[in-house]
């Protein structure tokens, strides 16, 4: 029977698949931490406050990249090399979500529009991160090699999620209420598309390297198939809510480490 635990179980049990999955979440994490490293520099006077969070939730995202290189360098394991098809952060910035990687580059400020497009993709894309990595503590918390480091970086996932509802709704309350709708709404139905396309994409290579029969295959793309239906029905709505979240100033304290993952 398809299970999440046992479909994960499975690409953990091989090396080149474990690899993969590493790389991408690696990379990912990676380009995160630099778009909040960039983000953080370029923030204009009147959201200078808002910096050491901004570098924070950037120094976390480089942190996670590293452990995930170091579960691979754990197993003897070389990164590979992230297919275009899987890499969720340039599909998303393809479509215009969040702040493109061209305006980052320059030294131009960022404007307060800027910043409230750059929350607003965060608030949604930290949703499908703090989701996941509650699905893979949920099976995987007490994994002797895995648990440790999907704890931590679920933790961490929670707190980005927290600190863009917080920093949104004082955005509201100062008047982009508006802006941060249009916002939310814009990336969630652009979000559930390429996340439906990169688990595809995925998916396919992992049958490849796993040597998946057709059937498998054909159940697993259904089911993707069946969640975005989901999603764009009205799941898509829990990506754009936002609530004052039960611990406040999430990410006002200095980054933790990862004691063991080099």
């Amino acid at each position: 029977m398809l299970s999440a635990k046992s479909l994960f179980q499975e690409i953990l049990d091989h090396d080149e698949s474990f690899r993969l999955f590493c790389s991408i979440a690696a990379s990912g994490e990676s380009q995160g931490g630099w778009e909040n490293g960039r983000i953080a520099a370029l923030l204009p006077e009147q959201c200078r406050a808002l910096a050491p969070k901004v570098a924070r939730h950037g120094a976390d995202e480089d942190k996670h990249g590293r452990i995930f290189r170091a579960l691979m360098k754990k197993r003897g394991l070389r990164a590979a090399d992230v297919p275009d098809d899987t890499d969720y952060t340039m599909l998303l910035e393809r479509r215009g979500i969040g702040l493109g990687h061209a305006k980052l580059r320059r030294e131009d400020p960022l404007t307060e529009r800027d910043v409230v497009v750059y929350l607003a993709h965060s608030r949604v894309t930290e949703q499908r991160a703090s989701e996941q990595m509650e699905l893979l503590r949920k099976h995987f918390g007490e994994h002797p090699d895995l648990g440790r480091a999907v704890r931590m970086i679920s933790a961490d996932e929670d707190n980005h999620l927290a600190y863009c509802h917080e920093e949104l709704l004082r955005l509201a309350r100062a008047g982009h209420g508006p802006a941060i709708h249009r916002a939310l709404r814009e990336c969630a139905l652009a979000e559930i598309r390429v996340y439906r396309d990169v688990s595809l994409a995925v998916m396919a290579h992992m049958g490849r390297i796993l040597g998946w029969p057709r059937p498998k295959a054909a159940a697993l793309t259904a089911a993707i198939h069946a969640v975005y239906a989901y999603e764009r029905l009205a799941g898509w709505r829990r990506m754009v809510t936002l609530a004052m979240p039960q611990r406040r100033d999430p990410l006002g304290g200095p980054v933790l480490t990862a004691p063991g993952f080099a």
